[in-house]
């Protein structure tokens, strides 16, 4: 097993979250826009529903894990495995999720998160409203960036939800792209189509998210009242 350090403390991976909660919200966007977003990266956007592309929002409250307690953003493009030309809905089988904005509010896990997996954490505030309706604002130095409000979902059979889910990410920072492994367990998930009103701010991640046409209806909306994930170590794409 590897180990990193990590401000001082060392981490034995694979990296475990025992305990986070999770809201999502799936857009079909146009491919040509969602590639000139991630195209530094020199991955492919998997084009699937007559060329269009997906892309997930994700909000994460992490409780119980090795990098500690924190909220996090995530802006995720679904793309294609490196050298890989497949399209359409059979191409999301193999299809990874490429993490294109990732902020924190923690520095420990942002740390954790640049230098292990290269990821591109940045440090972040976070408002949350809890009640009939879950909703979140992220603001990044001093300028709002997104918000995000959820109608409650249909709770989804257990027995569809819980297996494990094998899946990988992808990284671009400093110039390097990587690959990191992944394993999850989803319990107490809920769906919903549509199901979220979004608000962007005026900061830069906000307008690239406009550029994807956003504000718009999503494809499905969801949430998990517990996801149980591994990370291993991220793997250098050359």
């Amino acid at each position: 097993m590897s180990q990193h350090v990590v401000a001082g403390t060392v981490l034995t991976m694979p990296v475990r979250v025992r305990t986070a909660h999770q809201h999502t919200a799936m857009f079909v966007v146009d491919a040509d826009a969602a590639q000139r977003m991630i195209g530094d990266s020199g991955l492919r956007v998997c084009r699937v529903l007559g060329g269009r592309a997906l892309v997930v929002l994700m909000l994460m409250r992490y409780e119980d894990t090795d990098l500690g307690q924190y909220w996090e953003y995530g802006t995720n493009v679904m793309v294609n495995p490196p050298g890989s030309q497949a399209g359409g809905m059979r191409a999301l089988q193999s299809a990874g999720a490429y993490v294109h904005h990732l902020p924190v509010d923690q520095s420990f896990t942002l740390e954790a998160g640049r230098t292990i997996w290269g990821y591109p954490k940045v440090l972040a505030e976070f408002t949350i409203s809890e009640g009939r309706s879950f909703g979140f604002d992220v603001t990044i130095n001093g300028r709002h960036a997104i918000g995000m409000d959820f109608a409650p979902g249909v709770p989804a059979p257990g027995r569809l939800t819980a297996r494990p889910q094998v899946h990988s990410t992808y990284s671009f920072l400093d110039g390097v792209l990587r690959e990191t492994p992944g394993e999850m367990r989803m319990t107490g998930v809920r769906y919903r189509p549509g199901g979220v009103r979004i608000r962007l701010g005026d900061h830069p991640y906000a307008a690239e998210l406009a550029a994807l046409g956003l504000p718009k209806r999503a494809l499905m909306s969801s949430s998990a009242a517990n996801v149980d994930m591994t990370f291993g170590d991220a793997k250098e794409i050359v």
